[in-house]
């Protein structure tokens, strides 16, 4: 963080209620070239179709240009390109906003600003792209808050189309709590409006803040801190006869409550609470699941064989013992739509790519596992994550041996090839139970 930033996050820490009136002369050329060299050279381009290595020829030209067109107030953002990707788990498509590459230069500097601020107001519950902060420290929370409290209930909630339906007016509402530089409001504004190009065609509205700018994730948190985290924490909390807990990844979030009625009675609210902000709940996606150290014994008295099951982050949740079967243990395995997604990708992957060099197959089939192990090899889900290593090695098997007419492995050959390119094998890379020191605070 520079100096200036510094000394920001230092004010808001320190006047909860201060408002930033000076934030615009932020953006200079020092510090939009710094972002500029910040990013990544191989990203996709936006409608007018630059790269980082055509806008660095005149870079020097380019960002005195933009800085003077900041200056005057002339600067307007391009729209960003919709494209749409596959969606995990399902057969629909994610749409995604690509900036232009100087638009990615604001959009930098500007949530660098955003975040020394707004890092400071963010409560304890938020975890998703903050700082210090990732998907597993989130697991980890919500973890203690289902083994060691008094968790009985969970509200397993999803909110529908979450980035294409951000209100702009509540958007700069929330803004203007905090940041009184109408200068640097104005900027923000004509992102929101820029909108996004599609089939050769402009589209514009009062709502949503496209996915894939990086500008996107932190506005998304500012937007959530007011629409939900605060009210969680000052109203509804404060309304529940026992405990309530909340953890949110962007606008995935998971609600712990002690009894029944709190949690029926957030339910309720939830749907007025997002309806003011022009938001609404997935009601298929959103229940109240009985969850925790009793939720066997319920479900046994009502005649179900097990509790039932929450995904969250790509895991599914579900209630256990430790293995003296003396202690109540929450599980995870890799969500079942999370493992087909990853096998069909792999799957299309290797068909296109079987007719390319074993070493090339090989290694790039090694590097995916690597990162597959990274994030899913968690405690307790290593056996479930090896089995997905040998449908991928069945799909290897499948694959190469179509590569012509005539079969090229039998099984027996194949193990051999396997011995000269071995697949990495999963262990544990996420104990759930060690929390950084960062995080236990907040217990």
């Amino acid at each position: 963080m520079t100096t200036k930033l510094g000394r920001i996050a230092e004010l808001a820490r320190k006047h909860p209620e201060m408002q930033f009136t000076s934030l615009a002369h932020l953006l200079s050329e020092e510090e939009l070239k710094r972002c500029h060299h910040g990013l990544a050279g191989n990203k996709a381009t936006g409608i007018d179709k630059q790269t980082k290595s055509e806008y660095a020829e005149e870079l020097r030209t380019n960002i005195a240009n933009l800085v003077q067109r900041l200056k005057q107030k002339q600067y307007r953002p391009q729209p960003a390109k919709r494209v749409y990707i596959d969606k995990s788990g399902s057969k629909k498509k994610r749409p995604l906003g690509i900036p232009s590459y100087e638009d990615k230069i604001v959009q930098r500097r500007l949530a660098e600003i955003l975040n020394s601020i707004y890092e400071q107001d963010f409560l304890d519950s938020s975890f998703g792209f903050r700082p210090g902060r990732n998907c597993h420290d989130a697991l980890k929370i919500l973890n203690v808050y289902l083994e060691n409290r008094y968790t009985n209930y969970v509200v397993d909630a999803d909110i529908k189309g979450f980035f294409d339906n951000v209100d702009h007016k509540w958007m700069m509402e929330f803004l203007r709590h905090r940041i009184k530089d109408p200068s640097f409001l104005r900027i923000i504004g004509r992102f929101l409006k820029a909108g996004y190009m599609e089939d050769g065609k402009h589209r514009q509205s009062d709502f949503g803040a496209p996915q894939g700018g990086n500008i996107s994730p932190i506005l998304a948190n500012i937007y959530l801190h007011y629409v939900l985290d605060l009210w969680f924490e000052k109203v509804v909390r404060k309304q529940c006869k026992g405990q309530a807990y909340m953890v949110r990844y962007a606008d995935d979030f998971v609600c712990c409550f002690q009894y029944q009625k709190d949690a029926q009675h957030f339910y309720r609210a939830l749907k007025q609470r997002l309806k003011k902000f022009n938001l609404e709940i997935a009601e298929d996606k959103t229940k109240i699941l009985p969850f925790g150290r009793f939720a066997k014994e319920n479900a046994k008295r009502k005649g179900i064989s097990k509790p039932g099951t929450f995904d969250f982050l790509g895991f599914t949740h579900y209630c256990s013992q430790s293995r003296d079967g003396k202690r109540f243990r929450v599980k995870r395995k890799t969500s079942k739509k999370k493992v087909q997604s990853k096998l069909t990708k792999c799957k299309e992957w290797l068909k296109t790519n079987r007719n390319k060099g074993a070493d090339y197959i090989m290694d790039r089939l090694k590097r995916s596992l690597i990162g597959y192990y990274n994030y899913y090899c968690i405690t307790d889900n290593v056996e479930i994550v090896d089995t997905y290593r040998h449908q991928v090695i069945r799909l290897l098997f499948k694959w190469l041996n179509r590569r012509s007419q005539k079969k090229s492995f039998d099984w027996e050959k194949f193990e051999l090839f396997l011995r000269k390119f071995p697949l990495p094998k999963p262990r544990v890379k996420v104990n759930i139970y060690n929390l950084r020191q960062e995080l236990s605070y907040i217990l």
